[in-house]
């Protein structure tokens, strides 16, 4: 048989059982605790049409460059979901009968033409919650706290940064950075602890912002960083931005305090979110160590998105929170003690001579809730025995022909190396 090489487009990979189980138990970590939350559960189609991803309100012209389109035999033109936040916003945009607050968990595939590197795919998965309804920073405050409840349940330790759009995008009037390159300057700014003040210049020297303009960033920005958040009052009484992304951060802040979780979160002037969404606030999760430099989830408020799809411009108070399943996996990988998993049955049943007899018992122990694997290689009794002990299993049940006439199984305990006869009616 010709050898396979490659078969797999590039961005997309298989997960082997090791792998998988391991992707298995984060999906069910968030999950409980997304449930433990009160978070209600969704779908949402991975096909839609191509001018609601597309649309102003959805991720932003860098996002859309890497989404995957095509068009059905209708000629309708399509896209795979990059997210899976705005098809959330359609979704309550098409449902106005949702009881509010409304907050909703979805875990699922999302797909993005975009580099790739460890952690990072084209086609991946994501676990988002949302809520919509809720105007105070104590929503926010409740993502970050699960998040951290979250990574603590799965051993990593995490760094939540956290900002305001409203109040960077008044500091940087404040400094007289004119309104059409306030978005490219924002973008280009979230960057500056990957790429430095060099990168940030010569980055905004390509998007067209002037000398002058640049200058004053490069100014300013050196005195704003490592900055504690009661620094930029002095700039709330000349813009109004400031001033309510300072309140709104202000708020926030108490919440982090008073539940204890002020080491792990931590303030950031310049964190933007590379996306155009964002409203208010916004953050970013990195292990604590580095190991991995890209977050490994991230979220903030936006409440432009529900009523610019519905048409109105109203805005809908609305924040979520987005964890990678798949970057998550490479922080766990990465660690000298992996998440320890047991996953070996309950029993091991060899047959003896008798599989249809050893097949009712394997059914009888998994109605009773037993996890519980049935022996179908047809080795040696002695093989069996030790490709058990090598995994671990503790105990297993003989099933042979003497047993069955007289109505009987034998149960070993490995460990000990104790058996004994169990009656059982065939």
């Amino acid at each position: 048989m010709k050898k396979l090489k490659d078969q797999n487009v590039k961005g997309a990979v298989d997960y082997l059982p090791e792998e998988e189980t391991i992707r298995r138990n984060i999906r069910r970590t968030l999950e409980d605790t997304f449930i433990q939350y009160n978070c209600l559960p969704l779908e949402t189609p991975i096909l839609n049409k191509q001018d609601l991803l597309s649309s102003k309100y959805a991720g932003g012209a860098e996002i859309l460059e890497e989404m995957y389109t095509l068009s059905d035999r209708g000629e309708r033109e399509l896209a795979l979901r990059y997210d899976l936040t705005i098809p959330f916003a359609k979704v309550v945009a098409m449902n106005p009968d949702l009881q509010m607050p409304f907050k909703r968990y979805e875990i699922g595939k999302v797909f993005r033409d975009g580099p790739v590197k460890p952690g990072r795919f084209r086609e991946f998965t994501q676990c988002d919650v949302d809520v919509t309804g809720v105007d105070s920073p104590l929503a926010e405050a409740e993502l970050m706290e699960m998040a951290c409840d979250i990574f603590s349940k799965l051993n990593l330790e995490v760094t939540i940064q956290y900002n305001n759009r409203k109040l960077l995008a008044g500091l940087l009037e404040s400094i007289s950075i004119p309104e059409p390159l306030l978005n490219d300057v924002i973008l280009t700014l979230d960057k500056l602890e990957k790429i430095g003040m060099d990168g940030v210049k010569k980055e905004l020297q390509q998007k067209g912002v002037s000398s002058q303009s640049i200058a004053l960033v490069e100014k300013e920005t050196q005195q704003w960083m490592n900055k504690e958040i009661c620094y930029f009052k002095s700039y709330s009484s000349a813009n109004e931005k400031v001033k309510q992304g300072l309140q709104e951060l202000e708020e926030l802040t108490s919440y982090i305090e008073g539940l204890g979780l002020q080491k792990r979160c931590k303030f950031n002037p310049f964190l933007a979110r590379g996306l155009d969404i964002y409203t208010g606030t916004i953050y970013e999760i990195f292990l604590t160590d580095q190991s991995i430099s890209s977050s490994i989830g991230s979220g903030g408020r936006y409440d432009s998105a529900i009523g610019g799809l519905l048409g109105t411009g109203e805005p809908v108070s609305t924040v979520g929170i987005s964890f990678g399943l798949d970057v998550i996996l490479t922080a766990i990988k990465s660690k000298e003690e992996p998440l320890s998993l047991d996953e070996n049955p309950d029993y091991l049943i060899i047959p003896i001579g008798t599989k249809l007899e050893a097949l009712i018992v394997a059914s009888s122990y998994r109605k009773k809730g037993y996890r519980v694997e049935l022996d179908m290689s047809g080795k040696r009794t002695g093989k069996s025995l030790d490709s058990a002990n090598k995994r671990g299993i503790k105990q297993v049940i003989f099933v042979g022909e003497q047993e069955v006439e007289s109505n009987e199984i034998v149960l070993k305990l490995l460990e000990e190396g104790n058996e004994e006869r169990i009656p059982f009616q065939f």
